[in-house]
């Protein structure tokens, strides 16, 4: 039995219409969280450290030609697996990112970030340790350092809503999109619905991740959400963009493209960087990640003050 299932059969157990169910587990996902290894726990990656990339293959770099911060490598087949994502069945997952860069450029939809880079290495490829490029010896403005100290990972899959679900008081909904106030509205045992979730995954105490997979799109810091920034990208770019996707005389134009947003896309990583104020954030859509094109993956660096 798959999770979606458990939650299915868990709520109606306790007498949830099936309508409310359905609509609460469009909301539900599941992200793969890892984080700093524990003794006797499965490795499923690296955290910072030198990247094996493979032979012949140059370190990702800049428009202008800089080495890009080498994050994580994370092994594919190693993961647990997480409904409803399709992530690769084996190989590396390599995350580059240089965030005092990222979070300067300009958000864009269309094009491949500059400053951030996902390579999925597939298994039996020949690789090697890539040496150092002289430009990561140093560190970052705020001094802390460009090449991030190795340590391995592990990871456990954990049941994710949207961060809107936490904050339901009614000053808090008169901000939120309509169409989160009209899936609110047809959820009349909204309380209830947590609780058969926190009951069935009750979370990992207090472990923190340090990279997330999947789940939703966390909201940090008082800038736009990176769905806002792309659903606005999105209609300077292609004004028709939303008006196929829900009712228009219901949905604003941004809101519409805003909600095909987060129905359709995933974050492929979200992750702390070294710095206290930046968050990493690498966005993808559902296909583009089964049909494992990383290169279509879209970079949002938060900045948190």
């Amino acid at each position: 039995m798959n999770r979606y299932e458990q939650f299915r059969q868990a709520a109606t157990s306790q007498g949830i219409p099936d309508d409310e169910i359905d609509t609460f587990a469009d909301q539900l996902r599941f992200a793969v969280w890892l984080s700093g290894a524990r003794a006797g726990e499965r490795i499923v990656g690296r955290e910072g450290g030198l990247p094996r990339l493979p032979v012949g293959t140059k370190w990702p770099t800049d428009g202008d030609g800089y080495a890009l911060p080498f994050i994580a490598s994370i092994d594919c087949a190693a993961l647990p697996r997480a409904e409803g994502l399709p992530l690769p069945a084996d190989g590396s997952l390599l995350l580059f990112l240089q965030h005092e860069e990222d979070v300067l450029d300009p958000f864009s939809s269309d094009e491949q970030p500059e400053h951030a880079r996902v390579l999925h290495v597939p298994a039996g490829t020949e690789t090697a340790v890539a040496p150092l490029p002289p430009e990561l010896e140093g560190t970052n403005s705020d001094g802390t350092p460009l090449l991030i100290p190795e340590r391995e990972l592990s990871a456990w899959v954990e049941a994710d809503l949207p961060d809107w679900m936490g904050e339901t008081d009614e000053l808090e909904m008169e901000f939120r999109p309509d169409y989160v106030k009209q899936v609110f509205d047809g959820l009349k045992h909204f309380d209830q619905l947590c609780d058969v979730v926190d009951g069935l995954w009750p979370g990992p105490g207090n472990r923190m991740s340090t990279i997330r997979i999947g789940g939703h799109c966390m909201e940090i810091g008082g800038s736009d959400s990176p769905w806002h920034e792309m659903a606005t990208a999105n209609l300077k770019n292609r004004p028709q963009a939303g008006l196929d996707h829900a009712d228009t005389k219901t949905l604003s134009p941004i809101e519409a493209e805003e909600h095909r947003l987060i129905q359709q896309w995933a974050p492929l990583a979200q992750f702390y960087t070294q710095s206290d104020v930046h968050y990493g954030c690498f966005l993808i859509s559902f296909e583009d990640l089964a049909a494992q094109r990383f290169d279509r993956m879209r970079s949002f660096t938060m900045f948190s003050e």
